[in-house]
């Protein structure tokens, strides 16, 4: 996985330039594809097309929906501490609170 593709930001309010509706792609132990709003957590939007993901807490602490971003860029509201700067890194993202601003893929291992 290149860092090149992976991108996140930490920011309070989405910008307005994000505002049509991007595509998801999962890839891995789960496969889907569906539309996302860029102010909804892609979780949300998986949910909202009909597409079942791990889940929990809703809120970025459980991990259970626990993947990695292997394309696009994302952006939280806060910095979550349900991930470690190492696995930010590694492009893991947590699609509970993960808000897309970009096409994006994600991978379920």
């Amino acid at each position: 996985m290149g860092a090149d593709n992976i991108h996140f930001t930490t920011t309070r309010s989405m910008s307005e330039e994000f505002k049509a509706p991007l595509q998801v792609q999962i890839e891995g132990k789960y496969t889907a594809r569906f539309s996302a709003s860029p102010g909804e957590p892609l979780l949300q939007s998986a949910l909202n097309a009909g597409v079942e993901l791990p889940r929990s807490c809703r809120n970025g602490t459980c991990r259970a929906c626990l993947c990695h971003l292997t394309l696009g860029l994302i952006e939280y509201r806060i910095d979550w501490p349900g991930l470690s700067r190492e696995e930010k890194a590694e492009g893991c993202v947590l699609p509970c609170v993960a808000l897309p601003r970009t096409d994006v893929v994600l991978r379920y291992d």
